[in-house]
């Protein structure tokens, strides 16, 4: 969890200091693309207070991410889908909202431009985030047993080197590759004393089947205690 809040305690300072930047500073520089316009077009943005409205953005997500922040500590499972989604909507609306204060010839096109970039981006997250809640079976074949959704694949049963029905999931202290959501973490993941390993863990509901099987170290449990329990005996038999 400490790892979480200073990474967005980190992106909330940089926010900050661009927000100061850009309305205390005059550092417009930093907007990507107004150094290489002309000078006019620089002259008519910083009129339109297009520049300055940039660095009150930038505040005003800073402020929203700090207010949020103290989520982490309360009992709220999805402390990480809200921040990043207010994040994400905040800037991206808020990029479309700027719209109106570009340059009188190009503001058609910038409006257009960042409305399409909103509903691509909202749209790819969203489609991540459906993807990593997708649900997953254990199944167990003649000599083969197959995890299903993404990262799922068969294992032989012959080469199934040991099989622990555990009450409490180890830490997880790092994410490789995969979805580390406020529910359910799926994908390759570093476990203390495990190594990196294979997670389809629905989190707080115990217990948990470990698998170690092929060189692959695997953790995953069922929607509840029974389901993981059956996993467990059908792999033991």
């Amino acid at each position: 969890m400490w790892v979480l809040v200073g990474v967005q305690f980190f992106i909330t300072m940089l926010f900050l200091f661009f927000g100061w930047a850009l309305l205390y500073k005059k550092a417009y520089w930093l907007i990507s693309g107004f150094a290489t316009r002309p000078e006019e077009e620089q002259e008519e943005l910083i009129r339109n207070g297009s520049p300055q409205k940039t660095g009150k953005l930038m505040f005003a997500t800073a402020t929203g991410m700090l207010i949020l922040l103290p989520l982490y500590f309360l009992p709220f499972k999805y402390a990480i889908e809200v921040q990043f989604g207010f994040m994400l909507l905040f800037l991206m609306g808020g990029m479309v909202y700027l719209s109106k204060y570009e340059v009188v010839h190009k503001r058609k096109k910038s409006y257009l431009i960042s409305s399409v970039l909103f509903i691509a981006i909202i749209g790819f997250v969203g489609t991540i985030y459906m993807i990593g809640l997708q649900s997953y079976d254990l199944i167990v074949k003649d000599d083969k047993f197959e995890i299903t959704g993404p990262y799922g694949e068969e294992w032989d049963l012959n080469k199934i080197q040991s099989i622990h029905l555990l009450d409490e999931m180890p830490e997880v202290t790092w994410k490789n590759n995969g979805f580390g959501l406020a529910t359910m973490s799926k994908g390759y993941f570093t476990v203390t004393d495990y190594g990196v390993s294979l997670l389809f863990i629905r989190k707080d509901s115990p217990p948990y089947l470990y698998i170690k099987v092929a060189g692959d170290r695997i953790f995953i449990n069922g929607e509840n205690s029974t389901e993981t329990k059956e996993w467990y005996q059908s792999l033991r038999r």
